[in-house]
């Protein structure tokens, strides 16, 4: 199996927000990757540019970042399906696909549902999170750092100027080299810009410290929070059923906490993102990690704060 690292640059609207097309508001304009090996050597490159077709000049910070003018996509560039469709084929079947963070991989279907070409890559996408396997190896595992931190960090030549995409893949083909491999192939991420739409689709992975549920599409939040499967909490060690210390508690609209008791494991915590979809339905990214003590009182603080927050909030509601 091959590694293909690859980065994206995109344009925005010029003309500021409010003017943005809501369906595309970065437009790709190159692809830049990089092929490894199963032993991570690199073996190839590639590089694409995307003739504009959404906005027609260059936003004043993609010039800053690319040092590069309009004329020369409109000279160079190509369709993006055309650029596109050589790209998957210079990728291979057999391929995982290796990002710094998580966004180029959003950005790039975003552009594809556009295009109407979502189908060129069924999701939820299973891939590798440079930036977050370097915490994970390197630092505390919650930090996300530059990429060019990570390059100063390991001591890496920087030979070639950043913000470019075959650069930028290059350089996060160099840091995913310097990483245990071990570590690598265990902490694979999930894309869910493709969710999981029914019961048969939800996504159930288990890692040494965690697990992750990405539930089905609910019309209604509060059903979804509800449901037996989001709402329960089994240790990622043994799978047994938890015993709840403190029940979800919303710190946000978007997220939810929970503390619980493993006998044999100890303490876990619960935390459950809700995610919205393009066409208002919901669904839940849960996730269930074994804790420390001092990671377990700040559960609690958390709680204990946000019920200080909402007692003051009423007394002033109450005094108006």
């Amino acid at each position: 199996m091959n590694f293909v690292v690859f980065d994206l640059e995109w344009n925005q609207c010029p003309d500021g927000k409010e003017k943005e097309n809501p369906r595309i508001p970065f437009e790709i304009i190159e692809i830049g990757a990089v092929k490894l090996n199963s032993d991570r050597e690199i073996i190839d490159s590639y590089q694409g540019y995307i003739k504009p077709q959404v906005y027609r000049w260059l936003h004043r910070r993609t010039k800053e970042l690319l040092h590069m003018e309009y004329k020369d996509l409109r000279n160079g560039g190509r369709p993006f399906k055309e650029v596109l469709q050589e790209f998957f084929q210079w990728c291979g079947s057999e391929c995982s696909f290796c990002t710094w963070g998580n966004q180029d991989l959003i950005e790039l279907q975003r552009n594809m549902k556009f295009y109407g070409v979502l189908h060129w890559l069924p999701g939820p996408v299973f891939f590798y999170d440079i930036q977050k396997l370097f915490s994970i190896c390197m630092e505390d595992g919650r930090s996300r750092k530059s990429l060019e931190y990570a390059i100063d960090f390991l001591s890496l030549k920087k030979d070639m100027e950043f913000h470019r995409a075959l650069a930028d893949a290059r350089y996060a083909a160099e840091v995913l080299q310097m990483l245990e491999f071990p570590v690598v192939m265990e902490y694979f991420s999930i894309d869910t810009f493709q969710n999981p739409r029914s019961k048969k689709e939800e996504i159930h992975i288990s890692y040494s410290q965690y697990e992750k549920y990405v539930s089905r599409e609910f019309q209604d939040k509060d059903r979804m929070l509800k449901d037996r499967e989001t709402s329960s909490v089994r240790c990622p060690k043994c799978h047994k059923m938890a015993r709840k210390k403190i029940r979800w508690f919303a710190g946000n609209s978007k997220s939810y906490y929970s503390l619980s008791s493993c006998q044999e494991h100890g303490l876990l915590k619960g935390k459950i993102r809700v995610k919205k979809t393009d066409h208002d339905t919901y669904y839940a990214i849960k996730t269930l990690q074994l804790v420390d003590g001092e990671e377990a009182a700040s559960v609690m603080e958390k709680r204990e704060s946000l019920r200080k927050k909402r007692l003051t909030r009423r007394q002033k509601e109450k005094e108006a």
